[in-house]
């Protein structure tokens, strides 16, 4: 791992015996014989928040590793951390304002907006150079996420989640004001990983010119209670912000 990304091990150990004789074996043949070629694009890594869509105290932190198939479109696996003991939990598609635009409107609620979290600076690429990140950034900027949720592992700071991935999975929404995620879960991030969230805030503000309306902003503002709007972030049914 870069030394410059803090690691973060996951909140949940799965039960289970340890690797039989035949699965180290295999894994070693594998690693000889077998490509994982499909994998080997996944590269691009930023960390965030997620709620599940009307369940805004189901809040988790997500590990996203990403694959860029064109400009318009990102594909991610999720994880509840960065290190080898990490849980897969589950997957987010990313589309441009354009291919979002080209959707119906039933596909739409499924989408949720990226403007707050990349100008409220909750969004991170841990280890890339901060000019770097900057620019990843602003590429995202009026894009959406499709997400699905597929196993509670629990929360850094100390919620327990669930041992093994039970239920159906979880559409996941993002957060839209300031306010919305448990400060806790932000802190606990930021201290481990040693991230700056308000440094990043101060240093985005100069895409608040960039930021359109973004349907979905509004989709569980009333769902939360004492928070607060921040520039660029308006819902495209012409909600006021306020």
């Amino acid at each position: 791992m870069n030394p410059k990304v803090k690691e973060r091990h996951s909140p949940t150990h799965p039960p289970g015996k340890g690797k039989g004789a035949w699965l180290s074996t295999l894994e070693q043949g594998a690693n000889l014989l077998q490509d994982p070629t499909p994998l080997k694009d996944f590269d691009v890594y930023v960390v965030g928040f997620h709620c599940a869509k009307d369940e805004p105290h189901n809040q988790m932190e997500a590990h996203h590793y990403c694959r860029v198939v064109n400009d318009d479109l990102l594909q991610c696996v999720l994880f509840d951390g960065n290190t080898r003991d990490a849980n897969l939990i589950g997957i987010e598609y990313i589309v441009s304002k354009e291919m979002f635009d080209s959707l119906d409107e039933q596909e739409k609620s499924y989408w949720h907006p990226h403007n707050f979290e990349i100008l409220s600076g909750q969004l991170a690429a841990p280890g890339l150079p901060d000019v770097a990140e900057k620019a990843f950034m602003k590429r995202l900027m009026n894009s959406y996420g499709k997400t699905w949720h597929t196993w509670h592992t629990g929360r850094h700071d100390g919620e327990p989640g669930h041992a093994l991935p039970v239920g159906d999975p979880m559409l996941m929404w993002s957060f839209n004001r300031e306010g919305e995620c448990d400060e806790s879960l932000k802190r606990d991030r930021d201290e481990n990983m040693q991230l700056d969230t308000e440094q990043k805030r101060q240093d985005r503000q100069d895409f608040v010119p960039l930021a359109g309306p973004q349907c979905g902003v509004d989709a569980m503002r009333d769902q939360f209670t004492g928070t607060e709007p921040i520039p660029g972030v308006v819902d495209a049914d012409g909600h006021s912000p306020a």
